[in-house]
């Protein structure tokens, strides 16, 4: 496929490219831990309704679907969880309208799309992008509760050693969280064919294209401190760059996985899997950056790149609306819970957005937001999770594993996550719904 040309732009766009990930060799060595025989299973499964049992209109919502299904939109997934029913779902695969669309662009036939992206339904997966970063969150929260981390007011420094000795000791895990670690955004540079320091406002305001290198963690972890002043990183320049400020970075998040990592003993997908996954009763799978070393041949990019459902990314929502809970007796969770719900602005790894798309945004709901319009939005008020994503399919010519690996040269020796229509290189319009517009369409069915 020739892709790379639209490949190099659009990564260096892409809102979930971010995450430096490596290190078994600077991981706990000496923790031994021994997993159970057995995770504990949750016989979760979603109660399907009519919309009018919740209080809700059939008409308009199938309305509100019509609008983020509209030709052009490249939408594959639409779930909408009200008072933790399923009141609405719809699935489709790629138009041939889109199809012709991306066959215009690049160098595939649109019988090559239709193969690719095909019929989709409620067993096929999509993929998070930086809705990811809402889950590693959590799992940070967990191990919080669990005791591995204190708080996260730590100083993360205490579990990156490489930060003890120098001006990022005093770095917070709540810094990390909240992306205000003061730390230089990293991008990677064609010219050296490796990660450095970001030239440009429009990579490191996406988070930082690292997802072209093979080892995505060193680079994040040893990255310095930014002294206050003027980058063109930073705002272009036109304002000044001071530590504590909002910058958006995926490499904050990978750390944060690495945190896990070495405080827990056990990799992210693991510890997700028996301190989550298995409790709510998913079946999500993330992918690793393409080193031999890292925490599990590969370092977890705990900055995106999580495959599930749509209907159990919405599990993961609804599990927040209730307060972090998945035992009806059990509310360890609840305190982390709140203060992401009564978030004002970003902060946690989660985003504020408009309930309604007014100016002055009177009313804001909590949403995760990944690459290509990957949504699960959170209304903690009126007790509705919606989840919209893009098409999806994976592209896995090296092996079956979930290992990123970009080669734009050559791009049948690649793997990356292939979403519709900018993470597979396309540069045309893309008619993806605006949530917000989605969402008040949504509330406009409440009786």
């Amino acid at each position: 496929m020739n892709f790379k040309r639209l490949l190099l732009i659009i990564f260096s766009l892409i809102v979930v490219s971010c995450g430096n990930g490596s290190s078994s060799d600077l991981g706990p060595s000496d923790i031994q831990i021994e997993l159970p025989q057995n995770y504990p299973t949750h016989p979760f499964v979603w109660d399907v309704v009519t919309p009018e049992s919740v209080g809700m209109n059939s008409e308009y919502l199938d309305s509100a679907l019509d609008y983020a299904f509209k030709d052009g939109s490249y939408t594959q997934a639409v779930v909408v969880i009200k008072d933790g029913k399923l009141i609405a779902e719809r699935y489709r695969g790629i138009t041939d309208n889109e199809a012709n669309n991306l066959a215009s662009e690049l160098s595939e036939s649109s019988t090559f799309y239709k193969n690719l992206y095909g019929q989709r339904d409620q067993n096929s997966f999509i993929s998070s992008w930086s809705t990811a970063k809402s889950f590693t969150s959590f799992l940070i929260g967990i191990a919080i509760e669990s005791g591995s981390i204190g708080s996260i007011d730590d100083f993360a420094s205490e579990y990156i050693s490489e930060w003890s000795s120098d001006e990022r000791s005093t770095i917070t895990v709540k810094n990390l969280l909240d992306m205000r670690s003061g730390l230089v955004p990293i991008c990677y540079n064609s010219n050296i064919q490796d990660l450095g320091e970001c030239l440009n406002e429009t990579d490191s305001s996406s988070g930082g294209n690292i997802v072209f290198a093979d080892d995505q963690m060193s680079k994040c972890i040893n990255r310095n401190l930014a002294p206050d002043g003027y980058y063109p990183w930073y705002e272009n320049n036109s304002s000044m760059f001071t530590r504590g400020v909002f910058q958006y970075s995926n490499c904050d998040t990978m750390v944060l996985g690495e945190i896990l990592f070495r405080s827990t003993g056990l990799d992210l997908q693991t510890f997700a899997e028996y301190n989550l996954f298995s409790k709510i009763g998913i079946d999500a799978f993330w992918w690793r950056d393409y080193t031999n070393s890292g925490q599990s041949n590969g370092n977890y990019l705990a900055y995106c790149c999580l495959d599930s459902t749509a209907r159990d990314f919405a599990k993961f929502g609804h599990m927040l609306l209730l307060g972090g809970v998945w035992e009806e007796s059990n509310q360890k969770y609840s305190s982390y819970v709140e203060l992401i719900k009564n978030l004002e602005s970003y902060g946690l790894q989660f985003w504020t957005i408009c309930a309604r798309p007014q100016s002055n945004c009177e009313e804001s709901i909590i949403s995760t937001i990944g690459f290509d319009g990957q949504y699960i939005t959170i209304d903690f008020d009126r007790n509705i999770i919606v989840v919209r994503a893009s098409l999806y399919a994976p592209i896995q010519n090296l092996s079956q594993d979930r290992k990123m690996k970009l080669n734009p040269d050559n791009l049948s020796q690649s793997n990356w996550i292939a979403t519709v229509p900018n993470a597979i290189g396309a540069s045309l319009r893309n008619e993806s719904p605006n949530i917000s517009t989605l969402y008040s369409l949504i509330l406009n069915a409440i009786n």
